[in-house]
């Protein structure tokens, strides 16, 4: 067994609690509510400029040259696709100003950015895998189900269940394997402990959008030292 199918399977009860999600749910049918989407869409959009950089950080440390390549050019799409928001679901649901990392965002993409940085190139390759294979699959899972004319969240829906997305997505699951099968057993296990936490981070991300979780301005108390 390939480590990408055995660490799908292990990830099995977190993806089904995904698509049980709310966020998903409401997604699919088109009930989301906008105020939630504009939350998730200023997120995804800091979130996805930090993921390009990460993604820029594992292409220089990468060893293949093919796979440099193709890091660099998933770091280009991810920017790509972060101006996307910018010029259209942002004209289209009116979000003005991205504001700054909540919690949710905060915790994943420092989480992606120190791995690249400080753990060796095969656990960050494996951090990163789950932005790409868990949102084709809730793509092609909500294009599959959906059943509503003119749903608001159609273009978002396109994005991910699309052909393009689809190649990338299939391309960095078998760097992962070819690299994984050249790994140690104990560099495997650490692969699959990231691209596990990763996971949890997706469910985590989606999570805070439909509940709106910020930070606690309130608790915070500043003093100054003598």
């Amino acid at each position: 067994m390939k480590w990408s199918e055995h660490i799908w399977q292990s990830i099995g009860g977190c993806y089904e609690s995904i698509l049980d999600m709310p966020f998903i749910q409401e997604l699919s049918d088109g009930s989301l509510p906008q105020e939630k989407f504009r939350f998730y869409m200023a997120q995804d959009s800091l979130y996805l400029e930090h993921f390009g950089r990460t993604l820029s950080l594992i292409a220089a440390k990468i060893p293949d040259l093919q796979d440099v390549l193709a890091f660099m050019r998933f770091a280009e799409n991810a920017i790509v696709v972060e101006n996307a928001l910018h010029e259209s679901y942002f004209k289209d649901f009116g979000v003005g100003n991205k504001g700054i990392l909540q919690p949710a965002c905060h915790h994943y993409i420092h989480f992606l950015r120190s791995t690249a940085a400080l753990e060796a190139v095969e656990i960050a390759v494996a951090a990163v895998l789950p932005c790409f294979w868990i949102y084709r699959e809730v793509g092609n899972h909500i294009y599959r189900i959906q059943n509503t004319v003119n749903n608001p969240y159609e273009k978002w829906i396109a994005t991910y269940a699309g052909e393009e997305f689809s190649a990338a997505v299939d391309q960095a699951i078998a760097i992962c394997d070819r690299i994984a099968e050249n790994s140690t057993e104990e560099t495997r296990k650490k692969m699959s402990e990231a691209f596990i936490t990763a996971s949890r981070m997706e469910y985590h991300f989606w999570e805070a959008a439909y509940e709106l979780k910020m930070w606690n301005s309130s608790s915070i108390l500043f003093s100054n030292h003598q």
